[in-house]
């Protein structure tokens, strides 16, 4: 899948938790994230957040920043 599908994807999940605290939103898209996406997705979007390839919402950002520890499979 493309690095733009991918964001896209992403971004409209934080739009939906957009209503929640920060913190709260955060959380709830990486769990959404985890729950929802395959192993694959997840490191793909972290490795091309973390080489600058995509640009995601601030509270997107956060949570697949938080993605970066999880281990390969």
């Amino acid at each position: 899948m493309s690095h733009d599908k991918l964001a896209y994807m992403a971004n409209q999940i934080g739009r939906f938790f957009q209503s929640q605290k920060a913190g709260t939103a955060i959380a709830s898209i990486e769990d959404h994230l985890r729950k929802y996406w395959d192993p694959h997705m997840r490191q793909t979007i972290a490795a091309q957040l973390a080489e600058g390839k995509i640009e995601l919402d601030p509270p997107v950002r956060a949570a697949v920043e938080r993605l970066r520890n999880e281990k390969p499979v």
